[in-house]
């Protein structure tokens, strides 16, 4: 038979392939592997202490301390999975949590399971570690002020967090919101970036905190991210930082974040200019929702145009390793009587107000992700039991069939199985690696779940369902 691609007529064909797989390849370098936290809590720059994450994280056990004291009581408030089925009289909840205490909780029993579980890993992440994120916010959470005003709290808010660095006190990931790079705000933010970021380094001995980003909003035009770019280069090289050392996240609050005036993906677009430096791109749920002239009964997290965007920013910043954070619910967990002497009818509109709030903030977390959105953003203490019960019942309503069909793909190694009904390959065996990577790195689930699906915790870290099937053959 005649060679007819002989290697003189393919390495042409083949070099130009191997530079597009290149240039694909610096494109998409795929899923980080670097730990996402699931919520951003945001609060005005000029009331942030060194202690403010600790604070908030002995308010949020309280306030579910306050309003659902056990398990029975949480799941109800929130409508659980089976949750109708638990008892309602305050006689037999008392017994139920007492022999759970004792004797722990069959999963057979998968609603009491359900309910007992998510209490448990959320009074465990409070308890370990309450705040992941936090952002000093200097734009829409501080308003406009005079100069001189965010000038101090500039200064005051740097000073913060280098204590906060000396004590121990900040959340794993910190970092702060300036205002937008457009035509209005350009200066202002370029201003207090700078006297944060010179004081911090200032007191700190030129040393930034672990896991530290500056937001940047409203972003409209691939410009004003690359501008940012070139005032971190700047700052780096008038500094002790190195190159690359400050990072910077988007935030994607208008139509023309999502799509500009000649039908292109504006989003991805603007990651593109900031040089390897964008960790995350955030989701506005109300100015978006306002720059489609939604009236305020309509901007809501749940929204249909809210949906398309973040669908746009599932596609468009797909495979680059970039996270993707949703909103906040807007609507707060605030009793709205306080004191001591209040009545019985207050006490049960204290309760009722809320676990309606609650239960939004619920349905909100719930919907983002199940759209494959993983983080999103807290303004009040009493959201956080909510962010971590959304997050931990979303993993546990699937753990037992996912722990089966993970540890039945692996024993088989790199067969392709049947697990009930459904069928396993390697790129679903990949999507429950993915499950579990999320699962632990959220809180939703303890090292030991991880074991029971015949992997460990460093294979889980890993990422790379490719190589634990290597290792077992």
């Amino acid at each position: 038979m005649k060679n007819i691609l002989t290697s003189e007529r393919t390495s042409g064909i083949l070099h130009q392939l191997s530079e597009a797989n290149k240039s694909f390849e610096n494109d998409y370098p795929g899923k980080s592997l670097q730990r996402q936290p699931v919520h951003t809590i945001y609060g005005g720059a000029h009331l942030f202490k060194a202690e403010t994450a600790q604070k908030m994280g002995k308010l949020a056990q309280k306030i579910l301390a306050d309003f659902a004291p056990n398990f029975v009581t949480f799941a109800q408030a929130l409508e659980l999975k089976g949750s109708e089925s638990l008892p309602t009289k305050i006689s037999e909840i008392n017994a139920l949590v007492a022999d759970a205490e004792k004797n722990g909780v069959n999963p057979s029993n998968s609603a009491t399971w359900l309910a007992w579980r998510v209490y448990g890993q959320v009074c465990k992440k409070l308890e370990r570690e309450a705040v992941e994120d936090f952002r000093l916010d200097y734009e829409d959470g501080f308003g406009i002020r005079p100069d001189e005003e965010e000038d101090a709290v500039a200064v005051q808010g740097a000073k913060a967090v280098a204590l906060g660095m000396t004590q121990g006190t900040l959340p794993p990931f910190i970092g702060i919101r300036i205002k937008p790079f457009n035509a209005e705000f350009v200066e202002r933010g370029v201003r207090t970036l700078n006297i944060f970021i010179s004081t911090l380094l200032a007191e700190t001995g030129g040393q930034l905190p672990d896991n530290f980003v500056v937001t940047l909003p409203k972003v409209e035009i691939p410009e004003q991210a690359a501008a940012l770019v070139e005032l971190f280069e700047v700052l780096e090289a008038d500094s002790n930082l190195s190159f690359g050392d400050l990072k910077m996240e988007i935030m994607i609050e208008t139509t023309q974040s999502v799509f500009n005036a000649n039908g292109e993906v504006t989003a991805r677009k603007i990651a593109k200019a900031t040089k390897d430096r964008c960790l995350g791109a955030h989701f506005g749920t109300y100015d978006y929702t306002a720059s489609c002239d939604l009236i305020a009964a309509y901007q809501t997290m749940d929204s249909a145009v809210c949906d398309f965007a973040r669908d746009v920013m599932k596609v468009a910043f797909g495979g680059s390793g970039i996270f993707l954070s949703d909103g906040a619910t807007n609507i707060m967990p605030v009793a709205p009587h306080r004191g001591e002497n209040i009545s019985p009818l207050q006490v049960r509109e204290n309760l009722e107000t809320v676990h309606r709030a609650w239960k939004l903030a619920y349905g909100h977390i719930r919907h983002s992700l199940a759209h494959g959105f993983y983080q999103g953003w807290d303004l009040h203490p009493g959201q956080i039991p909510i962010r971590y019960a959304a997050n931990a019942a979303f993993f546990l309503e699937q753990i037992q069939e996912s722990t089966l069909r993970l540890r039945n793909f692996v024993e088989q190694a790199s067969k392709a199985t049947l697990s009930g009904d459904v069928f396993d390959d390697a790129a679903t065996g990949q999507g429950l690696l993915n499950f579990f990577f999320r699962a632990l790195n959220s809180g939703a689930i303890d090292p030991e779940d991880v074991e029971k699906a015949g992997v460990t915790v460093e294979e889980i870290q890993a990422g790379s369902f490719r190589k634990i099937v290597e290792a077992r053959r």
